[in-house]
């Protein structure tokens, strides 16, 4: 039996869901690892000429955001993968007890995209006779019940994207002489976090220009904001 033909660059499976979910979890942990640290690094070096305070706050808030960020999305995905579950039960109790009123659910929803009723009846007896139950979970839910969102995986790529993002800042404030390391670190952060948004933007489908703008225009302002405090307060 020959399977159907699919274009070689546009993958036709559940798991690019998941793959697009990490990523943009691995992407966003990058950019949060970036700005909190450089934040941080920034504030501490504006208080002090001493690369012992700067390196230990950078180091503390590393730590810290990589657990938070990682404990973070575990919760919020296992919440997400929790009433996938849950509605996939439900689903299963539905074809069991009302087979009859879920077919003609099943043939309802493709009347509405715009099949005429005996055509989308007849997709709908074709679909519940190969997997009732994945039709109706594709058509009323919209997703693959065989490819649940994962939170261990969530989890781990923000708190490596997070830790990776960090190092970046970190380095940048260390690495220089005392009298250039701010600024080394400002424009090392803005590039970094230019990439990071366009990268955001590329996954999302959408124009890289405004999400780069937004995310430079923020980091710089945070970058600002501890600086002038840490500066105020040393």
């Amino acid at each position: 039996m020959s399977t159907p033909a699919t274009h070689a660059d546009e993958p036709h499976t559940g798991s690019l869901s998941n793959r697009l979910n990490w990523l943009r979890a691995g992407v966003l942990g990058a950019n949060d690892g970036i700005v909190s640290t450089a934040g941080i690094v920034v504030g501490v070096a504006a208080a002090t000429t001493t690369r012992q305070p700067v390196f230990m706050a950078g180091i503390a808030g590393l730590a810290a955001g990589a657990v938070s960020m990682a404990l973070g999305e575990y919760v919020s995905v296992s919440t997400q993968r929790d009433s996938e579950r849950s509605l996939l039960a439900k689903e299963r109790r539905e074809l069991r007890d009302k087979p009859t009123e879920e077919l003609d659910e099943l043939a309802g929803i493709y009347r509405g995209k715009g099949l005429s009723a005996a055509t989308a009846r007849q997709v709908a007896e074709e679909l519940t006779a190969h997997n009732a139950f994945e039709a109706h979970v594709d058509a009323e839910l919209g997703f693959d019940p065989n490819e649940l969102t994962n939170p261990w995986q969530a989890a781990t790529s923000s708190a490596v994207s997070f830790t990776l993002g960090a190092l970046l800042p970190l380095i940048a404030i260390l690495a220089p002489p005392v009298s250039i390391r701010v600024p080394v670190t400002f424009v090392g952060v803005l590039i970094a976090l230019a990439l990071t948004g366009w990268i955001s933007a590329r996954l999302g489908g959408s124009r890289p220009g405004r999400p780069v703008l937004r995310v430079v225009i923020g980091g710089a302002i945070a970058m600002l904001v501890t600086f002038g405090i840490g500066h105020l307060t040393g």
